[in-house]
């Protein structure tokens, strides 16, 4: 039986690629081996979102260059599609793909044994308008589920390359989406994470549909689903028919990861993001109206070309003011290709780390102020995983509906399930919580009442 390793770079999209493209080999008879071990065939999935995206790409294909010589060696993902020549050059590279046709991989490497000559198979991504079909009925890690509804972006912000390496926006047809959202849940899962490179922009190619109706229509299609997560969400793709939906729902959990990126309208015209910081406020009210305890994350870069200590401190109070539960903060590196690597004033590499340990501190503040407003109440969790700072000792963790990580004692059976657990210690990264019961379906009114 042939042999394949596979190994991921990157975001949450291409988990989810290398986990279709493994199903793909596995069609075709392939058994999956671990990247450390030899294989026959090694699929590299690569990242280009950062220079060094690029760099640990290139590490991790040398790497399996090394381990074994004779195999065949693959290339994909966003880094082959932006710089297939780049990869070619690499002696021992046979086959390079980007971020389409990846169902041809298997023809050619049946094509390469044949003709031992290394095939680039990477087209003009630009000129796709259709979203490619990858079928994922499960995945290795068992708890959470991704399910890509879309593909591309349209946006062209000067910090980002990615509209490059994945083309313009391409929705999935709602059809297909409910179809495998169902497989999903027939395979164990309770949790669907809707993702996408720019998810929240799901049906804007479409003419009578929108990600509000495709929220509507998996809760309503979609037997034994409980919860439905939205990996990220632009706040103008906010709309008041999609915060309405996630109001009435009881599928939708109570967070949202809604980009920021800078709380300086300044920064965000450099940055040619398409909104104001009164237009985000706006929306953040009407939805923390409508959703009393809701969790929003949110990504912001520090020390973008320009960014003066004014433009810092616009972004820290909004932030402050705005209470978000949790930051993933990053100091604005080039990425070769953009137009913000080509702006004259970059900030000092010092500024940008000092600014970036303030945002930490402030990030790490809030995420308790807002896990402390739930201390003693009992929230669902889905346990996902054995506590690895304290093996042995009986303790899971997990995520609840609102995105507090809390550690708890549990089994093994009840990992992927949905448990009650109150949360008796607030704290970040973790909070301590006392297992209540497993949620069924039918609620036992005593045991409730005892809660």
């Amino acid at each position: 039986m042939p042999t394949v390793a596979f190994h991921t770079l990157g975001c949450k999209v291409n988990h989810y690629e290398t986990e279709a493209i493994w199903q793909l080999f596995k069609d075709e008879g392939y058994e999956r081996t671990d990247y450390g071990s030899s294989a026959d065939v090694y699929v590299i999935n690569t990242c280009t979102v950062t220079n060094t995206g690029d760099k640990k790409s290139r590490q991790v294909i040398r790497r399996a260059i090394r381990k074994n010589p004779d195999a065949v060696i693959c290339v994909t993902g966003c880094y082959a599609q932006t710089s297939p020549a780049e990869i070619m050059a690499i002696p021992g590279v046979d086959i390079v793909v980007g971020t389409q046709d990846r169902k041809k991989m298997l023809t050619y490497i049946e094509q390469y044994k044949d003709e031992r000559q290394p095939i680039n198979g990477v087209g003009n991504i630009m000129k796709n308008r259709v979203y490619e079909e990858l079928d994922v009925p499960a995945f290795t890690d068992r708890t959470r589920a991704s399910l890509k509804i879309q593909e591309g972006c349209n946006n062209f912000c000067t910090f980002c390359i990615i509209p490059w390496a994945r083309g313009l926006m391409r929705s999935r047809d709602p059809e297909e989406v409910i179809k495998q959202a169902q497989q999903l849940v027939d395979a164990g899962y309770k949790e669907i994470v809707l993702t996408g490179i720019h998810t929240g922009g799901y049906g804007e190619d479409m003419k009578d549909y929108n990600l509000a109706m495709l929220l509507r229509d998996l809760e309503e299609n979609v037997k034994g689903l409980k919860r439905i997560r939205i990996s990220s969400i632009e706040a103008s793709q906010l709309t008041d028919e999609v915060i309405d939906v996630i109001d009435r729902s009881s599928m939708v959990v109570r967070h949202l990861h809604i980009p920021l990126q800078s709380g300086s309208n300044t920064v965000l015209k450099r940055m040619r993001r398409k909104y104001t910081m009164e237009f985000f406020a706006e929306r953040l009210e009407k939805l923390k109206k409508a959703l009393p305890g809701l969790a929003v994350t949110s990504d912001v870069i520090v020390g973008f070309p320009g960014e003066t200590e004014e433009e810092f401190m616009e972004t820290y109070n909004f932030i402050k003011h705005h209470k978000f539960s949790e930051l993933h903060v990053f100091p604005y590196s080039k990425r070769t290709g953009t137009p913000a690597a080509r702006m004259t004033d970059q900030v000092d590499e010092d500024i940008k780390n000092e600014r970036v340990h303030r945002l930490i501190q402030l990030s790490d503040q809030l995420a308790k102020e807002y896990a402390s407003t739930f201390e003693n109440e009992v929230l669902e969790v889905i346990p996902e995983e054995e506590y690895k700072e304290e093996p042995e000792s009986g303790l899971y963790v997990g995520y609840t509906d609102n995105y507090l990580k809390v550690i708890f004692p549990a089994t093994e059976e009840m990992v992927g399930k949905l448990v009650k657990v109150k949360l008796t210690k607030a704290g970040y990264p973790y909070n301590e919580g006392k297992f209540v019961r497993v949620m069924d379906d039918v609620l036992n009114e005593q045991e409730s009442a005892a809660i």
